[in-house]
C-alpha cells in the first residue's frame, strides 16, 4: 500500500519484518524479493536519488539503452506494492536498536512536518550516495546536461565518451588521477579545477606530461544545446571546448542515520558486510552504495536479492513448519 501522512498510523502499531531504506534499484529489489517471500516490509523514499541522473540506462541488461532510471524505478515501485510492499515518501532521520527491534524514525512532509516511528525487525540500508556536482549559480545550467553528455560514473559511461574532447571536473588534486583511467576512453582530457584548489607542481607536470592541459579558473556557464555539450566558459572569459564531460568531485553518502547504531563496522563511510550483504549487525544490511565494492546498479540489485533472501531464511528458519493439517486430522482419525 501506498503510504502518506493521511494513512500512515494504520501502520504504527505494527512491527515489520523489514523496513528498507531507499527506495533506488537495490531497494526495490529487495522489497520485491521479500513481498514474494511473503514479509512484511516497508519502503521509505526520500526521492532524487542518484539513479534519477541516469537519463540513459545503456549498460543494464533487458532495458532498451534509452530507458531512463526514473521509469525503472517507478516500474518497481508499482511491482512492489502489487506483492504487497508499502510504499512511503519520507526521509529517514534516526534509527535506534531497541533490543528485540529496530525504531526508524522518519520525516513526512516539507512543511507542516510529522515524525512517524515505525519498528521492524530487520532493516536494509539501500539509502545510497549522491554525486556532488560543480556549484554555480544557475543551477539549471547544470542540471540541462548532468545525465546526460556529462558524466558522474565513468564506469557506467566511459564508453558513451570514447574519443571525444572531454572536461574532467575535479574537486580536488587526488581526483584528478580520474584523468589517467578516463585516457582509457579518450585522450582528449582538458582539467578543470573549478577555482577550488592549487595544484601542485608534480600534478602539473604528470598533466603536461599527458598532454593534458590544466585550467584553474572557476566554471562560468556549460555551453551547449539540448543536452548537448559543446563546451565550458570560465570566469575568465577562456572557452574550452568539449563534447563531454565527466564530474570527479566525490560523493555524499547518505547514511547520517546509522551512525549512531552500535555494532557496525564501518570502512570510511561504506558499511562492511558479509556475501549476503549483512553488516555487523546481525538485522541490518547495506547495499550498493553504501557498502564497499563497485557503485553500480547491477550490483545493487544483486545485493538486494541477496538481503531479502537471507532475511527470509532467517525469518524461515525461527518459524514454526507449516503442517497439512487435514491430513494429519485424518491419520489421528484412521
Amino acid at each position: 500500500m501506498k503510504l502518506s501522512s493521511k494513512n500512515l498510523d494504520t501502520r504504527l502499531d505494527q512491527v515489520y519484518d523489514a523496513i528498507v531504506v531507499g527506495g533506488g534499484m537495490g531497494g526495490l529489489s529487495a522489497a520485491i524479493y521479500l513481498a514474494r517471500y511473503g514479509l512484511n516490509c516497508l519502503v521509505i523514499e526520500k526521492g532524487k536519488g542518484r539513479s534519477v541522473w541516469m537519463q540513459d540506462l545503456r549498460n543494464f541488461v533487458g532495458f532498451d539503452p534509452d530507458t531512463p532510471g526514473r521509469d525503472i524505478l517507478n516500474h518497481g515501485m508499482k511491482q512492489a506494492i502489487a506483492w504487497g510492499a508499502d510504499y512511503l515518501r519520507g526521509y529517514v532521520e534516526n534509527v535506534v536498536d531497541e533490543g528485540e527491534h529496530l525504531a526508524v524514525q522518519v520525516k513526512v512532509g516539507k512543511k507542516d512536518s510529522i515524525y512517524p516511528v515505525f519498528r521492524t525487525k530487520y532493516l536494509v540500508a539501500a539509502s545510497g550516495v549522491i554525486d556532488r556536482l560543480p556549484q554555480l549559480d544557475d543551477m539549471q545550467n547544470v542540471y540541462d546536461y548532468a545525465g546526460y553528455t556529462l558524466h558522474v560514473c565513468m564506469i557506467c559511461d566511459g564508453y558513451d565518451m570514447w574519443d571525444q574532447k572531454a572536461v574532467l571536473i575535479a574537486g580536488s588534486e587526488s581526483q584528478i588521477n580520474a584523468a589517467f583511467v578516463l585516457n582509457w576512453f579518450t585522450p582528449y582530457i582538458s582539467v578543470l579545477t573549478h577555482g577550488l584548489f592549487a595544484v601542485g607542481d608534480d600534478m602539473k607536470a604528470k598533466l603536461a606530461d599527458h598532454g593534458y592541459p590544466l585550467y584553474e579558473a572557476p566554471i562560468a556557464k556549460f555551453l551547449g544545446q539540448d543536452h548537448q555539450l559543446r563546451g565550458v566558459k570560465l570566469t575568465d572569459g577562456t572557452v574550452v571546448e568539449a563534447t563531454t564531460g565527466l564530474v570527479s568531485m566525490g560523493s555524499t553518502y547518505h547514511n547520517h542515520y546509522l551512525k549512531g547504531v552500535q555494532g557496525l563496522e564501518w570502512s570510511g563511510e561504506n558499511l562492511v558486510t558479509n556475501t549476503m550483504a549483512q553488516t555487523t549487525h546481525d538485522r541490518i544490511f547495506a547495499l550498493g552504495d553504501l557498502k564497499q565494492g563497485l557503485n553500480q546498479v547491477s550490483i545493487a540489485v544483486a545485493d538486494g536479492t541477496l538481503a531479502a533472501t537471507q532475511i527470509w531464511r532467517n525469518t524461515r528458519r525461527a518459524s514454526p513448519p507449516r503442517k497439512w493439517e487435514e491430513n494429519l486430522a485424518q491419520a489421528l482419525v484412521s
